[in-house]
């Protein structure tokens, strides 16, 4: 993985963890609008997630690496993202462009994240779809309710 500078989001937490990883999935945007983007094609996807929190676990962790990157890696990994049941074709808001694959990868995220009791939150998902194009998903504080 080459070293990237992300976009560091304003905290006031003890703890900041970020977390790269990549996964290989394909995809297409279902709408007449979308241009080329609207046939199947497919990326390496570059992820940065950072994790913010107060406290850690009975191990000494805010969260373990290999738990973040196997939540998202396991389950979109060399896939078809139109498949997966947290996109769709009829909504917008779920058709899996870039934007929508940052916010989701944020939702499984946090999903986990609630459950555990030292309550960590995860602040920023950097989504890199190509060289040139990436995404930066900040989640507001109504999000964490």
């Amino acid at each position: 993985m080459i070293q990237q500078i992300y976009p560091a989001p304003v905290h006031s937490y003890r703890y900041e963890l970020n977390k790269d990883f990549q996964f290989a999935a394909a995809h297409y945007v279902p709408h007449e609008e979308a241009g080329a983007c609207r046939r199947l094609h497919g990326h390496t996807y570059f992820v940065n997630v950072t994790v913010v929190g107060n406290e850690l676990n009975n191990l000494g962790f805010l969260v373990n690496f290999q738990e973040i990157k196997n939540l998202i890696h396991k389950r979109f990994d060399h896939t078809l993202l139109n498949q997966d049941a947290l996109f769709n074709e009829e909504d917008p808001n779920y058709f899996p462009t870039t934007e929508v694959v940052a916010r989701t990868i944020w939702e499984v995220m946090q999903e986990s994240l609630n459950k555990m009791a030292n309550k960590p939150r995860c602040i920023q998902v950097f989504l890199r779809e190509t060289p040139t194009s990436y995404v930066v998903y900040r989640p507001q504080e109504e999000d964490f309710q």
